[in-house]
């Protein structure tokens, strides 16, 4: 057979899905899984809702592309929502995550420039972040095994150890310009920042005249019971960093700022061909639609705290396998005793779909529309994977 004309670059799991609806997709054979990964915490109403593919056609049926040459209509609705609904002042869109992070770093550094301090470029990051695929986000997540073959880092990033204010202290001199940080550090194993370190970051920008970012790629857009995770420790950043759940399966991103911040990004400092391309904006305008209902948030609270509870009992009655449950809301992680994709796989056999992360954690990032019913049905899946592994483990010893 002739090899595959794909990049190499990813380690896929041996499943083809044709269809979804709601929290369960479907292989063309009929195998139904219930979905916990959602496009790692992309598809954020679960698969073909109704309100988001109505969005889609309708639009689709009118006008694809434009580029941002022109006015766009549905950019201005969704952009004043956004900031409607959150700190910002200003909003820039863009196709992904680690684009929506470029364009606050770029802003950061171009906040100083026009203040008269070019030399203020360096950002400071923490251990374990991940902000993306770029050579500029690589660096700014300063993990080896991202970094290994690409040349020399990026520079203008300083990494710390996790939630190490003293290191962190220790880090800023003339040249630091901003903080980048994850309220809940995603793939780095659903680590959430405690609300009173985020409120010291807030304090020591404050202080030191430093911008501070906020990158709610995954932990944004309801994900938490918040409309943005950093709202629990009730502050706000000068920009942030949004995208996967804003679109619900449809690539788009943005990066949101206070007019302070975004003051230096005059027309030509920045742009984009396809970012906030009319189809992005109706289906991400669709997306808010559902999520700023009344009632939204609080059921994704509600329906979190019963997950994690139940998850909990899980960890209590197989100690050898689940070493505890972490995260907020419906962002949450099993930190796992044996090798997380052990328990992964174990799960697949169940026909349930998670995401493996750092420090041996699987998350689990269900659609925000999941019932309490499926809630119960994953938690039964997970406690007969885990009962499985350790069957497992007992035969091998």
């Amino acid at each position: 057979m002739r090899e595959s004309a794909l990049y190499g670059t990813y380690a896929r799991q041996p499943l083809a899905f044709e269809r979804g609806e709601g929290c369960w997709i479907e292989t063309a054979d009929g195998d139904r899984y219930l979905d916990f990964a959602a496009g790692i915490a992309v598809n954020s109403l679960g698969h073909a809702h109704p309100h988001l593919v109505a969005a889609l056609t309708e639009q689709a049926g009118k006008l694809w592309h434009v580029s941002n040459v022109y006015e766009i209509p549905g950019q201005a609705r969704l952009g004043e929502r956004l900031a409607e609904n959150s700190f910002a002042d200003k909003v820039f869109f863009t196709n992904s995550g680690a684009e929506a992070l470029e364009c606050a770093i770029k802003t950061a550094r171009r906040y100083h420039h026009v203040n008269g301090h070019p030399e203020r470029y360096r950002v400071i990051t923490f251990e374990g972040a991940f902000h993306g695929r770029t050579l500029a986000t690589i660096a700014a997540g300063g993990q080896a095994k991202y970094l290994e073959g690409f040349g020399p880092k990026v520079e203008g990033f300083d990494q710390v150890p996790f939630d190490d204010t003293e290191a962190l202290l220790k880090t800023i001199d003339p040249e630091t310009a901003a903080i980048l940080v994850e309220p809940i550090q995603g793939e780095g194993g659903v680590r959430p920042i405690p609300n009173a370190s985020l409120r010291r970051l807030r304090e020591l920008c404050d202080r030191h005249g430093l911008l501070l970012i906020l990158d709610e790629v995954q932990s944004g857009v309801g994900r938490t019971g918040k409309l943005f995770a950093h709202e629990w420790a009730e502050i706000t950043p000068d920009l942030m960093a949004v995208a996967k759940g804003i679109g619900g399966g449809f690539p788009l991103g943005a990066c949101l700022a206070t007019a302070e911040a975004a003051k230096g990004m005059t027309p030509g400092t920045h742009g984009t061909t396809f970012g906030g391309n009319p189809l992005a904006m109706a289906v991400g305008n669709a997306v808010l639609d559902v999520v700023l209902e009344d009632g939204f948030m609080e059921s994704i609270s509600k329906k979190g705290l019963l997950f994690k509870q139940s998850l909990a009992a899980v960890a209590d009655e197989f100690p050898d396998i689940v070493e505890g449950v972490r995260g907020e809301g419906l962002m949450l992680g099993i930190k796992c005793r044996v090798q997380n994709l052990r328990l992964l796989e174990a799960l697949r056999d169940q026909k349930m779909l998670v995401v493996p992360a750092g420090d041996n954690v699987l998350r689990l990032l269900p659609p925000l529309i999941i019932t309490e019913d499926e809630i119960r049905e994953a938690v039964k899946r997970i406690h007969d994977a885990a009962a499985a592994v350790r069957a497992t483990e007992k035969a091998d010893a």
